[in-house]
């Protein structure tokens, strides 16, 4: 009986195999007809949405900030809140998303605000856990930008938690990751804290 047979792919080179061949596989393995007319084009739409969503291996955080940092006496705490984000968790392949809040306090240097919200991007459209995902965005800035201090703070919600396994809708996953300032200065801290998870009225 072959590897694939028993349930694991361990020694299996499926490397010329067309995506679109492995996703028709899968649904006959779960049970439906690739074939069937609603599922005809099935394979090649989730090719090109497995693409879209994990395009940021194809992209670095260098050559998304590098274009936009400017030079600026600026000093004080700058917060992105609110940046949508859309990941896959790698265990299940599931989505989770929410809402990244990126703060840096500048060291010279600004960064155009457009492109935080791209970094988020770079890392969430990976195969990601929320724990990594919240670090590579404090490091990558921190890295990049040379800052005072960065903080990250992201909440989300897990599809693999509401619609399988413990099954509980209303779970939320909090996780930060401070640098510089954000970790030294409980002050600093405690400002970007209540900036990212204080209620505010819609502008």
């Amino acid at each position: 009986m072959s590897n694939v047979a028993k349930g694991t792919a361990v020694g299996v080179d499926l490397s010329d195999a067309a995506f679109e061949d492995l996703v028709a596989e899968m649904i006959r393995r779960l049970g439906d007809d690739p074939t069937r007319p609603g599922m005809l084009k099935t394979p090649e739409r989730v090719a090109e949405s497995m693409r879209f969503l994990t395009k940021g291996y194809g992209e670095r955080p260098t050559e998304v900030l590098g274009d936009a940092l400017f030079e600026e006496s600026h000093q004080n705490m700058v917060v992105v809140k609110d940046i949508e984000l859309y990941s896959l968790c790698e265990h299940h392949l599931l989505p989770f998303f929410g809402k990244a809040h990126v703060a840096y306090i500048p060291n010279g240097q600004i960064v155009g605000l457009s492109k935080v919200a791209r970094l988020v991007e770079v890392f969430a459209r990976r195969f990601q856990v929320q724990e990594r995902l919240t670090d590579q965005i404090a490091q990558a800035l921190w890295d990049t930008t040379q800052p005072q201090g960065v903080g990250v703070v992201i909440e989300a919600y897990h599809l693999c938690m509401m619609m399988r396994g413990v099954e509980k809708q209303n779970s939320k996953t909090i996780t930060s990751a401070m640098r510089g300032l954000f970790l030294s200065d409980q002050r600093t801290r405690d400002e970007f804290l209540r900036l990212t998870t204080s209620e505010h009225r819609p502008l």
